[in-house]
């Protein structure tokens, strides 16, 4: 079982928010593979099944608010015996700008809240996660208003093709494995302000 868990928070309040970048990319996934999401109790998360070649692969959205994600990936990771190798979780990162992505084997969780309760309830960092930058305000350090704000108009276009090429990387994690996933789409997106860095 491979799973792919998109990070942020339930409710139409939050529902497009720069904050829900990892529920927005699981989304479109499940729309290219045509996969319903149901709502299981147990795990207290939205999920969404496909199976290609005989491997099964199951997206998900925690439905516990962010801060408390770590609570169904523990779940569903205890209970279909997934090895951390076959997880992948893709959230929103302030740090990085609006237009790049960043897939990384594991790392810290750059005070990600999400990431930071994955770590504490699975008791290791030691699981992929494909981070996909929101930018910041100007800058400012109190970010909590934008990130739960949503895409301008003036970003949306370029919103929508990251969240293209999110779903993109995830599916190359899935079949081709996390090196040649890193190699083909970190970096800047092509038609993001940061296009010409590496790819």
């Amino acid at each position: 079982m491979h799973l792919i868990v998109g990070l942020g928070n339930p409710g139409a309040e939050y529902a497009k928010t720069r904050h829900n970048a990892g529920f927005l990319a699981v989304e479109q996934l499940a729309g290219r593979w045509q996969a319903g999401w149901t709502y299981e109790k147990k795990f207290n998360a939205r999920v969404a099944r496909r199976e290609v070649g005989g491997r099964q692969t199951l997206l998900c959205e925690p439905q516990t608010y962010m801060n408390s994600s770590g609570q169904a990936v523990l779940g569903l990771v205890a209970f279909y015996k997934a090895p951390l190798k076959q997880l992948l979780v893709v959230v929103d990162d302030a740090d990085l700008p609006l237009g790049e992505l960043r897939l990384r084997p594991g790392g810290s969780s750059g005070g990600h809240h999400g990431l930071e309760s994955i770590e504490r309830q699975l008791a290791t960092r030691d699981f992929a996660r494909l981070r996909i930058g929101i930018g910041r305000a100007d800058g400012a350090r109190e970010i909590a208003g934008y990130v739960l704000g949503r895409v301008s108009p003036a970003e949306t276009a370029l919103a929508e093709k990251v969240l293209t090429a999110a779903a993109d990387q995830a599916e190359c994690w899935l079949d081709a494995g996390i090196q040649k996933a890193m190699n083909q789409f970190n970096g800047a997106v092509v038609g993001s302000a940061n296009e010409g860095k590496a790819q």
